[in-house]
């Protein structure tokens, strides 16, 4: 089997976003806000060409041409993230107790779960928004990294522990996920 000489992947800048590289680290700049990530590997590197960018890999073995894939599935998220934004819709489930939510800081705190006396506490990751209205929670950002670690936050704080699940399905479940409407 014969290898692979060279593999580039290009992918064209949006109009509205502005793309700074400096040293290792890309910083892009669109509608909704700023982004910075650091992309740094020995074997792959990154070029930029009027209104596209090129990740470039000479003689790549398998986790090389994996780590093309990334960056670019990480420089797509990224144009995305500063020109629609992301959002995750959760529901507020609950049959036995009713369940108390709200946004203090950077928490999300979960009261009377299950009955429970003290509160559960979910982290709010980064410059994530969290809002809570009636029955729903929604998450927004610009970074899908850290919208979707909140989601998760507040997932497993409301994991259920010592019941059985088929019958105590309480909980706060992810019901869609998709781009920021606001």
């Amino acid at each position: 089997m014969s290898a692979v000489a060279e593999i580039k992947e290009e992918i064209k800048i949006p109009e509205q976003v502005k793309l700074d590289m400096k040293d290792k680290i890309v910083t892009v700049t669109g509608p909704k806000g700023t982004m910075k990530k650091e992309f740094k590997h020995p074997r792959v590197n990154l070029e930029k060409k009027d209104k596209s960018v090129i990740i470039i890999s000479k003689l790549p073995k398998r986790k090389e041409k994996a780590v093309v894939g990334t960056w670019r599935a990480h420089l797509n998220n990224m144009f995305k993230g500063v020109t629609t934004g992301f959002e995750y819709r959760m529901k507020i489930v609950y049959a036995h107790f009713p369940v108390k939510t709200s946004v203090k800081g950077d928490m999300v705190i979960v009261e009377n779960f299950l009955g429970e006396r003290t509160p559960r506490k979910a982290r709010i990751v980064g410059e994530t928004k969290v809002k809570i209205a009636e029955s729903q929670i929604i998450i927004n950002g610009i970074n899908i990294e850290e919208v979707g670690q909140t989601m998760a936050n507040i997932e497993r704080t409301t994991k259920i522990k010592g019941f059985d699940s088929r019958i105590f399905q309480d909980g706060i479940y992810l019901t869609s996920r998709g781009v920021d409407d606001t």
